[in-house]
């Protein structure tokens, strides 16, 4: 209905606007399940801030985000988008009102009654809380609200039954690709208006979109779509804050990875082109401060305090004096699910055949380390890629296998728990990395198998706690 109005009467904006109007709102939500209410002198309280689409308003997000600052004083870089929603409404709230005419005048001269389709926008706030400064005369003051007493009975119902609290969470991911020797792949963007930092030498990455399910798949995808590059491990570095295209915060994952191609190698498939650069060579580009500051604080711990010759020698000696054991070399900590019946088969499953590491193999249940312990990293994968539920206490370090792939790879130390209760049936819930979840007899494990894991099995079967792979 609203598309074909258009079609007929033009743009919905402006207060002079056709038949059909168009306005947007701004759901402001805050840590505390509260959004933001507006009060006006003239018509008494309003749900949300919002108003009409002006003739520079480019998009109608950007409606809400004028709206917001214009009549609560909370910029643009204030807030980001929720994970839940977006950059789409929570909401489209359509109502008619009545024609506005002088009986002494032209009635042509009045306001005609319109159908109003107001789109409601939901933001957090980046800080997590806000000075109000309302800007506009009409406006006399602004209050938070709980979900439940807010005053649009629609908006109502959609944010209570929700489960938005108001915390920020990153809805983009980029990764800094390295290749263990000091330089770092960077992707000139296209200079063209509406892309993020156009022109500029940027990380490959992008925005998370609705059939990725986790943010790592956000990476691979942006690093396969972008330039046909899949790496075997991404590792989760930190979470930066940048400025989107409108102004808004964006909170961004940040991984790394490794590699040591050819860029001109590469399927170049969007942006300009793409290059290896070193820390110190980057004060010369254009390029975001932001993303030149993250890059040193990767270099400099990456380096342990060594000094990274820029000659290709001089990285392979450090490379030696590594593996020497002279080195200080961080090692990639992964934690696997040991699940054993009373009929002594053990749960593995087969990985996707797409996927980067180990496809159409069977293996742990399993999973890297982030910003938690070893227990806790098992716990929630359990529950993330099988549906079960483990209790930390009862869960018990049964092996360890200490690998490298290859000679100057990155070493791994593979930590294998037991869970010895758990509640529920493996039921695959990430199917873009496990396919199906089956118990095995350890004497006869299934074909192909992860050699690491069955190396684990074999040690824990024997009584061994420790095993080593690929130092040879």
């Amino acid at each position: 209905m609203l598309t074909r109005a258009l079609e007929v009467d033009g743009p919905a904006v402006g207060r002079t606007a056709p038949a059909v109007h168009v306005t947007c709102s701004a759901v402001v939500i805050d840590r505390d399940r509260r959004a933001l209410h507006i009060g006006h002198r003239a018509g008494g309280q309003a749900p949300v801030p919002g108003g009409h689409v002006e003739q520079d308003d480019v998009t109608l997000l950007d409606t809400a985000l004028r709206r917001v600052y214009e009549e609560a004083g909370i910029p643009p870089a204030a807030l980001c988008a929720t994970v839940e929603y977006g950059h789409e409404p929570i909401d489209i709230h359509i109502h008619d009102t009545p024609g506005i005419h002088d009986s002494d005048a032209d009635p042509a001269l009045g306001e005609p009654a319109r159908r109003h389709y107001d789109f409601r926008f939901v933001f957090g706030l980046v800080s997590g809380a806000a000075d109000l400064l309302p800007l506009r005369e009409e406006v006399s003051g602004a209050h938070w609200r709980p979900f439940g007493a807010v005053t649009a009975p629609a908006l109502r119902g959609k944010l209570v039954a929700s489960g938005l609290d108001g915390r920020i969470e990153a809805v983009n991911a980029v990764t800094m690709v390295h290749d263990g020797r000091g330089r770092y792949l960077l992707h000139l963007r296209d200079d063209v208006p509406g892309i993020w930092e156009p022109g500029s030498w940027a990380l490959l990455g992008g925005g998370r979109e609705p059939g990725d399910v986790s943010l790592e798949a956000t990476a691979r995808r942006e690093l396969w779509e972008e330039v046909g590059l899949a790496l075997s491990v991404l590792e989760p570095v930190a979470v930066e804050h940048a400025t989107g295209t409108n102004g808004m915060t964006v909170p961004v994952q940040v991984f790394s990875g490794r590699w040591t191609g050819d860029p001109a190698g590469l399927d170049l498939r969007e942006g300009v082109m793409v290059a290896w650069f070193r820390p110190e060579t980057m004060p010369r580009l254009r390029m975001p401060p932001s993303t030149r500051e993250l890059v040193r604080r990767h270099a400099a711990v990456a380096s342990c305090g060594t000094h990274l010759d820029p000659a290709a020698g001089a990285g392979a000696a450090q490379r030696s004096r590594s593996r020497a054991g002279s080195g200080r070399v961080p090692h990639i900590v992964g934690v696997h699910l040991y699940l054993r019946r009373e009929d002594g088969r053990v749960l593995l499953g087969l990985r996707h055949p797409d996927s980067v590491f180990a496809a159409s193999t069977h293996h742990f249940l399993a999973g890297h380390c982030e910003q938690e312990s070893a227990v806790s990293c098992l716990v929630r994968e359990a529950e993330e890629e099988a549906g079960l539920l483990i209790d930390p206490g009862d869960v018990e370090l049964v092996h360890v296998v200490h690998m490298v792939d290859a000679p100057g790879a990155t070493p791994r130390m593979g930590l294998v728990l037991r869970a010895r209760r758990w509640v529920g049936t493996p039921e695959v819930r990430e199917p873009d990395r496990c396919t199906s979840w089956g118990w095995f007899d350890p004497e006869r494990l299934p074909e192909p198998v992860v050699p690491y894991t069955a190396a684990a099995i074999e040690g824990i079967r024997a009584g061994r706690v420790y095993t080593e792979l690929g130092w040879s």
